[in-house]
C-alpha cells in the first residue's frame, strides 16, 4: 500500500505543477495548444537531461568523478557529436541545454529566437543519420512567436520564461527513481486535461488509460513476451505503449508500430515515445492515411494489434477501383461502405496480424448489426472463424462521446469454433461525468476472457 500512496503523491505534484503552469499561461493559450506548448517545453527538458546523464554516467565510468556536460564548452562537446548521435540519435550542444537556458531566460530579450534557433538544431543534429525521420519536424507546434503566447515579443517572452520555469519546477526527479513514469503521466493528465474538447479541436480520439490497459491485457494473455506492436490508428501512442507498461521493458522485443493521418498528432505520438525512453531504434510511427497508404507493408505481421480507430469515419472505399484487389480488403470480396471504415480497419488490422498473435479493437456498436457490405465482411469473418471474443463496454467511458462501445477480439489460428460474449456494461464505477473501469473491473473482464466464461 506503501507504494501506492508514493506513487498517488508524486502524481499529484506532477499535476499540480501543470496547473501551475496552466494558471501562469491562462486565457493567452486554449487548452489544445497550452498542452503542445507545455509537452514541447517537457520534452526539450527531458532530452535535455536524458543527453546529460548518459554523457555524465561514460564520464564517471571512467573515474572522472568531477565531470558534468552542463559546464562543459561547446567547442570541447562538438568533438563528441558524431559518436553521441550514433548512440542516442540527436545531439545538444552546453550551452543550449534546457537548464542552461532557462537560467538566462527571464533576461533573455531574445528568448523566442533563441528557442526556435535550439529547437531547429536539435532536430538537424539527427540529419543524415538513422534516427532523422523520428526528429524532423518534432517541434513544429511549438510555435515561439505565436500571437497566442502574446501581442508582442516582450509579452511572448516572458511567457515562454514561465512555462520553462514551470516546467522547471516540475518534480520530475531522474525518470529511474520515480514509482510513476513522471513524463509519461504528465502527458496523459494533459491529454485527459483536454480530452474533452480534444475531440473537437484536436480532431484526435484519446483512449482512456484504463481502456488501453484492458486492451492490451486481452491481447497478451499468456505471454511473457512478444515481437512487435502495432496501432493503424496510434493518435498520441498511449495505446502502443501499455504493452510496455503492462509486459516491462524489454518485453517488447522489436518494437513499437503505429501510423496517424493528424499531424499535430503524429509529432505527439513520436515526442510521447521519447518521454517514456523508448530508443529511436525501437519504434516507427508513420504520418498518413493507414487504409489507402499503409506505412509498414516491410514490418507487418504483428504479433499484438491494439487500436481504438476514429468511429464510422468516410474512407474512399470503392471510389478506388484498386483498393478492392488490396490483400487487405480483398478476401472479404467487398469493400466497408464509403461512409463508415470501421470495418476497413478491422480488415486491415487482420491482414496484418501475425498466425500466433491477438488484435482487440474498440468498435463502435453499429458494426455489430448493420445490413449491406458491413453484414458481408462479418459474415466473412465469423465464417473463417477469426472473431474470438467481442466484449460490451459501458457507457461513457470515453470523452466526447456516450455511447457504450465493444471490443472485437480477432485471432487467425483459434482452437474452438465459437465466439466468445462478455456484457461487460456493469463493470465499472462513475467518475464525474465519466465512468471508469478500476482494476476489479479490468481483472473480471479478463478473467472471463482468460477461462472463456460465457457472461
Amino acid at each position: 500500500m506503501a507504494v501506492d500512496s508514493k506513487k498517488e503523491k508524486e502524481r499529484e505534484e506532477v499535476h499540480r505543477a501543470i496547473w501551475a503552469i496552466a494558471n501562469e499561461l491562462r486565457g493567452a493559450v486554449d487548452g489544445w495548444d497550452f498542452k503542445n506548448y507545455v509537452l514541447g517545453a517537457m520534452f526539450y527538458r527531458y532530452i535535455s537531461e536524458n543527453l546529460t546523464a548518459y554523457i555524465n554516467k561514460n564520464e564517471h565510468d571512467f573515474g572522472n568523478a568531477e565531470f558534468n556536460y552542463e559546464n562543459l564548452s561547446d567547442e570541447e562537446a562538438e568533438e563528441a557529436r558524431e559518436d553521441l548521435v550514433k548512440g542516442k540519435g540527436f545531439f545538444i550542444l552546453p550551452s543550449e541545454l534546457f537548464c542552461n537556458v532557462r537560467v538566462n531566460a527571464a533576461k533573455d530579450v531574445n528568448l523566442n529566437e533563441t528557442l526556435e534557433r535550439i529547437f531547429n538544431n536539435i532536430e538537424n543534429s539527427a540529419k543524415g543519420s538513422q534516427s532523422e525521420a523520428d526528429f524532423t519536424g518534432l517541434f513544429d507546434d511549438f510555435d515561439v512567436n505565436s500571437k497566442k503566447l502574446g501581442n508582442t515579443v516582450a509579452q511572448r517572452n516572458d511567457r515562454l520564461a514561465k512555462l520553462l520555469d514551470g516546467v522547471a519546477a516540475m518534480n520530475l526527479g531522474s525518470v529511474k527513481d520515480h514509482d510513476i513514469d513522471a513524463f509519461g503521466d504528465a502527458y496523459e493528465y494533459l491529454m485527459t486535461m483536454y480530452a474533452s474538447n480534444a475531440g473537437k479541436s484536436g480532431g484526435e480520439f484519446f483512449t482512456p488509460a484504463d481502456v488501453s490497459e484492458l486492451l492490451t491485457r486481452l491481447g497478451t494473455v499468456g505471454k511473457k513476451k512478444i515481437n512487435k506492436v502495432y496501432d493503424p490508428a496510434c493518435g498520441s501512442g498511449s495505446l502502443l505503449l501499455k504493452a510496455e507498461k503492462i509486459l516491462g521493458r524489454d518485453a517488447v522485443e522489436l518494437g513499437f508500430f503505429g501510423q496517424e493521418i493528424n499531424i499535430t498528432t503524429y509529432n505527439l505520438c513520436r515526442i510521447n515515445m521519447f518521454l517514456h525512453d523508448i530508443g529511436f531504434d525501437k519504434f516507427d510511427i508513420a504520418c498518413g492515411d493507414t487504409l489507402t497508404h499503409p506505412a509498414h507493408k516491410s514490418d507487418e505481421p504483428f504479433e499484438l494489434i491494439v487500436s481504438n480507430p476514429p468511429y464510422s469515419i468516410k474512407w474512399a472505399g470503392d471510389d478506388d477501383p484498386t483498393l478492392i484487389n488490396d490483400q487487405r480488403f480483398a478476401p472479404a470480396g467487398v469493400l466497408a461502405p464509403k461512409s463508415k471504415a470501421d470495418l476497413a480497419f478491422i480488415m486491415h488490422s487482420l491482414a496484418w496480424l501475425a498466425s500466433n498473435g491477438t488484435a482487440a479493437i474498440v468498435c463502435f456498436p453499429g458494426i455489430m448489426y448493420r445490413g449491406g457490405a458491413e453484414q458481408k465482411i462479418r459474415k466473412y469473418l465469423i465464417d473463417n472463424n477469426y472473431v474470438d471474443c467481442v466484449i460490451q463496454l459501458p457507457s461513457n467511458l470515453f470523452f466526447g462521446t456516450s455511447i457504450a462501445t465493444c471490443i472485437m477480439v480477432l485471432k487467425k489460428n483459434k482452437q474452438e469454433t465459437g465466439i466468445l460474449f462478455i456484457d461487460a456494461s456493469n463493470e465499472c464505477v462513475k467518475v464525474t461525468n465519466n465512468n471508469k473501469l478500476t482494476p476489479e473491473n479490468l481483472d473480471n473482464i479478463v478473467n472471463a476472457f482468460d477461462k472463456r466464461e460465457d457472461k
